[in-house]
């Protein structure tokens, strides 16, 4: 007489499928940050609806994306956002290389250290709008002024962002790779790189979210094309729904590239186990 045993799937080999709830709370949850934002454009779309303001300073939602078709019709919109993203790119790429250098260097070399930091620190309590002058008169009005002051306000997170990182990596486990004499390469690569990598994200991020608000003062200067430019246009020319599209095409520029980073650093950082992965799965 034949017996039979009920194992668990687990140990049958057969995986449940993914239940209906779980996937959907796989969209439903990065959504989750549209409603704030949505939820107070409706409130004050309803706001004006009702009479309760004019919306002359600050228009409704309705009037804003209006506007921001009209700009996109006449074809605006993405010459202004072309240019301020290749000058966000290009100043962001200059300050990463730079700050990237320089803080593992201090990071890694007390001499260095000792002789670079005090004048970065000291150059880092410098106002943006204090470079500007400087940068013109050095640099001209044109892209390389710009460019550069972009680049400076990514150099210091980044630069302090791998410095502190390097230098707050665990002394066991750098005795750990003494221990096994790695050479200098194989310490860097297996032991400095993968500890100093959560925090230079996170530095990266930093920098860029200065490098978007830096471009802002970088097309202040004489800029004839960006989004600062439709910034200031707006202003002089009392165009409240102007200034508004403007500013939330920089938010959502900026939320986007700050999105790709997290997308491209994901796959080097699977081997966390931190908190905030363990809370977002739950």
């Amino acid at each position: 007489m034949a017996m039979t045993v009920d194992l668990p799937l687990e140990q049958t080999g057969r995986v449940t499928p993914q239940a209906p709830s779980a996937r959907l709370a796989r969209y439903v949850r990065p959504a989750l940050g549209l409603l704030l934002p949505v939820g107070l454009a409706l409130l004050w779309e309803l706001i004006v609806g009702l009479g309760y303001s004019n919306g002359r300073l600050v228009p409704p939602p309705s009037r804003v994306f209006a506007t921001v078709a009209e700009l996109a019709k006449s074809g605006e919109l993405s010459k202004h956002i072309v240019a301020t993203l290749t000058r966000v790119a290009v100043g962001f790429g200059l300050g990463v290389v730079a700050g990237t250098i320089l803080g593992a260097v201090s990071g890694y070399w007390a001499l260095a250290r000792r002789l670079l930091d005090p004048t970065v620190q000291a150059l880092r309590a410098i106002p943006s709008i204090a470079w500007v002058p400087l940068f013109i008169l050095w640099l001209g009005i044109f892209e390389t002024s710009k460019v550069a002051l972009i680049a400076v306000g990514v150099f210091f997170p980044v630069y302090l962002g791998v410095m502190g990182a390097i230098l707050s990596v665990d002394r066991k486990i750098v005795e750990v790779g003494r221990t096994f004499r790695l050479s200098g390469f194989a310490m860097i690569r297996r032991i400095l790189l993968p500890a100093v990598l959560p925090a230079y994200v996170v530095s990266l991020r930093v920098g860029l979210g200065l490098g978007w608000m830096f471009v802002v003062a970088a097309e202040f200067m004489g800029a004839s094309e960006g989004l600062g430019y439709l910034l200031i246009d707006g202003q002089q020319l009392g165009k409240p729904a102007q200034i508004l599209a403007a500013i939330v095409i920089f938010a959502i520029l900026g939320k986007t590239t700050d999105w790709l980073i997290e997308i491209a650093a994901a796959p080097f950082l699977r081997w966390q186990d931190a908190f905030g992965k363990q809370s977002g799965s739950a």
